[in-house]
Formats: structure tokens, sequence, C-alpha cells
């Protein structure tokens, strides 16, 4: 089994207006995209070329916005070894990671 070309756990999924898990995880692997429970059952996942991401205007500096599916999640991505802008920078290498898994520049 390849090791993911992206994966961080401790992430919070929410479907508006309701959170999913606030300990899930979210990896790209073999060319999909996977947002899991805390308990490792997926919540969906889809060919990285059919998601949509983003970061919104109005979002915080840890929060991504996917479309996977038709369905909106917002993912709250933190990285606890880094402090307070880690989370920043672990939205920054979510997002060039699902571009790179895409083939999109």
């Amino acid at each position: 089994m390849a090791e993911p070309e992206f994966s961080a756990r401790g992430v919070r999924i929410a479907r508006w207006p309701r959170s999913l898990t606030r300990a899930g995880e979210v990896r790209i692997e073999d060319g999909r995209l996977a947002l899991l429970t805390s308990y490792g059952s997926e919540i969906d996942s889809a060919p990285v070329s059919a998601v949509r991401a983003g970061r919104p205007w109005f979002a915080k500096a840890d929060e991504t916005v996917a479309t996977v599916n038709g369905t909106r999640y917002r993912l709250t991505l933190q990285d606890h070894d880094h402090g307070r802008d880690g989370g920043s920078r672990t939205s920054g290498r979510f997002l060039a990671a699902l571009k790179r898994a895409a083939g999109r520049s």
C-alpha cells in the first residue's frame, strides 16, 4: 500500500449546519479524496478531479471548504505541532496536494 499524498488527522468535518466529527481524517491517496470519521468510517470520497476546494474570504485561516459529490463540507485543519499558525499551513498544504493530485497548476 502506497503512502498517501496528503493525510491530516484531528480534522473537524462539518456539513452545514452540523458537525460530523471533531477528530476526523482527510486523506488524498491514489487519486481520491476521502473524508473519514475518527473511527475510520468513510463519510464521503470522490476522485480528486471531481472535488472543488478553497478558502473563502470569510473563513478562518485553518478552515477550508470542499465540495465532494455535490456536498459542501467545512474542514478545520489544525496542526497542533505548530501552534496558532499551524492550521493555515496545513490548510495550504491540503489545497496544494489536491491541486497536484488533480494535475492542476
